[in-house]
């Protein structure tokens, strides 16, 4: 079944104003700078005015490369921090600074250095960590978690399809002829294998103790 994109698009800004309203109305949404003024209800009221009259669009469309080319790009993001270390470069316990990337510029400007001080170094840093309930990652249809299981049997059972087991299955392994001995011809055989990263140790030579004497032949 196709559902039209502007049912979705009527659903997903109904409920987003909707909440958007309720955190505002309990205080969980914070202004600061230039946008302070929204704390008032008021002016959050009138300010959200003309995001209700324009109309919302759900975009969707194939990716260029394939399914695998937006799995490789999201699995980059998905056990990610907001900024790595290796774009700090000084901390003065008052201020951060640090390197960031203006898409606006473009060539060597785009990437550019910015000092906050250190409150709004971490405010903006928790902006990226998420409320708590909140996952990362979720799965939906067959994947999800409430209904896997069942989901899954169920799909085996129309396809015909076994379960897969969790136990990998033995691997076949044919005996490696061994090479014939280049004294007498007869068949050798491998008492012990060594691993490609081990050495092997031959026997430990045994130390004179301390009663014994060596002569020297000379």
């Amino acid at each position: 079944m196709t559902i039209p994109g502007q049912f979705l698009a009527t659903i997903n800004s109904r409920l987003f104003m909707n909440r958007l309203i309720e955190l505002h109305s309990a205080g969980k949404l914070a202004f600061f700078g230039k946008l302070a003024g929204l704390r008032d209800r008021r002016a959050f009221q009138r300010h959200l005015a003309p995001v209700r009259k324009k109309r919302w669009v759900v975009y969707a469309k194939a990716p260029f490369a394939g399914p695998e080319a937006v799995l490789a790009y999201l699995s980059r993001y998905t056990h990610r921090v907001a900024i790595s270390n290796s774009r700090l470069i000084a901390f003065d316990d008052n201020e951060v600074t640090f390197r960031y990337k203006n898409y606006r510029s473009s060539g060597a400007n785009r990437q550019q250095v910015m000092t906050l001080a250190a409150d709004e170094f971490i405010r903006r840093f928790l902006v990226h960590v998420l409320p708590r309930g909140f996952h990362r990652i979720r799965r939906y249809g067959l994947l999800a978690g409430s209904a896997r299981k069942d989901c899954l049997a169920q799909a085996r059972d129309m396809l015909g399809v076994a379960p897969a087991t969790d136990e990998p299955p033995a691997a076949e392994t044919a005996p490696v002829p061994c090479p014939p001995c280049p004294c007498c011809g007869g068949t050798m055989v491998i008492i012990e294998t060594f691993a490609a990263w081990c050495q092997p140790r031959g026997p430990p030579t045994a130390r004179p103790s301390a009663r014994e004497t060596i002569h020297d032949p000379a």
